[in-house]
């Protein structure tokens, strides 16, 4: 096998069963972890939807029912969303490592009878085994999740509250009840619209800005990247 601890100028990287079996071994470890903290990721999605249940049974149990619950989820799905975004960092170093053995070793295997990797591809992940680092910041993991799953559930929230204060106690009849009827205790129904507002145009502008980030990540990906 010819190994360096730079990368190879010339001749692919060839290697013995031996390396392939322990390669192969290292596959399957990464696999298994990366599953495991996929297991995780969807334990926070599931209490997301679950509290979000739970405040849409309250809240439409009766017309008298505050909608307060609506927007106290959202705090909670908040929460849930930035424990989901540090628990996906994590989930993304072990995939990152899987995929990139996929793709530079697996598939060149696939590909060609005499099997020649590419050039210096394990240095990368050697240096990565050596230092362990995240691949992505955390707010592109935030964004990430944002676009996976939770802009869904926070656009159930929103939907639920505003059809909660159309319908309940009696339909809405003027933009000016609409307001009126946002309001929260001592604050005004403005102000809680206008936070709704914001809350919900940060999370949309997050979602997009990475999705981004991402795509000019993986336009420019070089070969000594990963993640």
């Amino acid at each position: 096998m010819s190994v360096k601890n730079g990368p190879v100028a010339s001749e692919p990287n060839e290697f013995t069963s031996a390396e392939i079996g322990a390669l192969a071994h290292l596959y399957r470890g990464e696999v298994y972890r990366s599953t495991l903290w996929r297991t995780r990721l969807d334990t926070t999605t599931n209490w997301s939807v679950v509290t979000l249940g739970i405040a849409i049974s309250v809240s439409f149990s009766s017309r008298d029912a505050s909608p307060v619950p609506l927007i106290l989820v959202g705090f909670l799905v908040l929460f849930f969303l930035l424990l989901e975004a540090r628990r996906y960092r994590y989930f993304n170093v072990w995939r990152a490592r899987a995929r990139w053995m996929e793709t530079h070793f697996y598939a060149p295997m696939l590909e060609h009878a005499d099997f020649q990797t590419e050039n210096a591809w394990q240095s990368t992940l050697a240096n990565d085994y050596r230092q362990p680092h995240y691949h992505i910041t955390y707010l592109r993991a935030v964004g990430r999740r944002l676009r996976r799953n939770f802009i869904w559930i926070l656009m159930i929230q929103t939907i639920a509250y505003i059809g909660k204060i159309l319908v309940h106690p009696t339909p809405v009849g003027s933009v000016a009840e609409f307001i009126d009827r946002a309001s929260v205790g001592p604050v005004p129904g403005e102000f809680v619209l206008l936070g709704g507002v914001l809350y919900n145009g940060t999370l949309i502008t997050i979602a997009v800005g990475t999705y981004y980030l991402d795509g000019v990540k993986h336009r420019g990906r070089s070969a000594g990247s990963m993640g």
